[in-house]
């Protein structure tokens, strides 16, 4: 009889490690954000029209260049004020292709080529909304903004960005 309480008391403490160590790290797991994530400002970015080089706004940037922040962008965010922006730098120029997975504000996502010119847009994308929406065109920088914000900046494909970090 005391050999099977202890069994069983071995049992439970091994299930409770199992458990513990089985729990993921909330700071890198972002399904697991309970605390809104807070706008870092890392650069600034002016679009410009192809044109004329007026500049059509300015933006306060964040920049997502490895493979979590590539993954994660605006995700958790409750809000973005219009004067910021998430802009994702990747290694190539390649066709792209973004979600709204765990993202909970609209967004205008504006995929730009490796001469910083403007190829596509994917306007008003859906909160959660997990449909692919792709490129249309070869870009190595992608650009996320409140929807709505490409329409009013009267933005077109052709037109230009520049970034400062």
């Amino acid at each position: 009889m005391l050999q099977i309480k202890i069994f069983r008391a071995s049992i439970l403490v091994v299930l409770g490690f199992c458990f513990i160590f089985s729990c993921k790290d909330s700071n890198k797991n972002p399904s697991s954000v309970s605390k809104e994530i807070k706008f870092k400002k890392e650069g600034t970015l002016q679009l410009v029209k192809k044109d004329s080089d007026s500049i059509i706004h300015t933006l306060d940037i964040e920049i997502a260049d490895d493979e979590y922040q590539t993954q994660t962008g605006l995700m958790y965010r409750n809000s973005m004020e219009t004067h910021q922006g998430m802009l994702f730098i990747f290694p190539n120029e390649a066709p792209r292709s973004f979600y709204m997975k765990n993202t909970r504000i609209p967004l205008d996502i504006i995929y730009i080529s490796k001469d910083s010119s403007i190829v596509s847009f994917q306007k008003n994308a859906k909160p959660f909304d997990e449909s692919s929406l792709p490129s249309n065109a070869n870009a190595q920088f992608v650009l996320e903004v409140n929807a709505g914000l490409s329409e009013k900046w009267k933005l077109k494909i052709g037109d230009k960005i520049q970034f400062f970090k």
